[in-house]
């Protein structure tokens, strides 16, 4: 089956997914605190903005300045992107009522009027955590998701890991939802000496990829991805 590929823009995590996400498809980020989830976001879009694309980026924790002012510290120009091919929102998960109707309502018709082919949001489990009942966030997350579908672009979401479990996303949902996942963790040695970041692709629906666990490392203006070497 010949695929459409969307390209994360990082070679080695590119050829991890056989090339790149499937084009119209959902994929899912979960790390702990310091992973680099929002960095491989930011990259993510930025590759689309290199081709052209007009992306959407709703940020339920930083600031919109914030993420501007991230990209520009890589070196990357988007003074041409801003609010252009480029708009980000930022959402406030404290007001629910407004967070809820935005994300529900707002974010898939903001799709279709400004023709995204990329959509992040980061993190997903800040619209996760405004539910009380595990079965009412588990209906309205698979509403959301299966609304964005609908718009035929291709979904990043970024997510914490569980508390007590570093491979389970904190409400141990969206993964269930993806059809990508994308698992970043620490990996220390026997003796704690050393500490390497490791990026795993747990699963990509209607494609190969590889199941290695690879170290990689977050630089000042790219992400690598080691797909020559191991962490253990």
């Amino acid at each position: 089956m010949n695929l459409e590929r969307v390209r994360f823009g990082i070679d080695g995590l590119d050829r991890l997914l056989s090339g790149g996400l499937i084009k119209g498809s959902i994929a899912v980020l979960i790390g702990t605190y310091g992973t680099g989830k929002t960095t491989f976001a930011l990259q993510f879009i930025w590759e689309g903005l290199k081709s052209g694309e007009h992306i959407i980026y709703i940020s339920l924790e930083e600031r919109e300045d914030r993420i501007y002012t991230y990209m520009e510290q890589k070196g990357w120009d988007i003074a041409p992107y801003r609010n252009k091919g480029l708009n980000v929102i930022r959402l406030d998960p404290s007001d629910f009522n407004l967070s809820i109707n935005s994300i529900k309502n707002e974010i898939p018709m903001l799709t279709r009027q400004l023709e995204a082919k990329r959509v992040v949001i980061d993190p997903i489990s800040l619209f996760e955590d405004l539910f009380d009942s595990d079965a009412e966030r588990r209906q309205e997350i698979f509403r959301f998701v299966d609304s964005l579908r609908e718009q035929g672009c291709t979904i990043l979401f970024t997510t914490e890991t569980a508390r007590a479990d570093a491979f389970s996303s904190r409400h141990n949902l969206i993964e269930y939802l993806a059809d990508t996942v994308i698992l970043l963790r620490y990996v220390r040695a026997n003796d704690f000496s050393d500490v390497h970041l490791a990026l795993e692709v747990v699963k990509m629906r209607l494609s190969s990829h590889s199941r290695e666990i690879k170290p990689y490392e977050i630089l000042p203006g790219q992400i690598i991805v080691y797909t020559d070497a191991n962490v253990f």
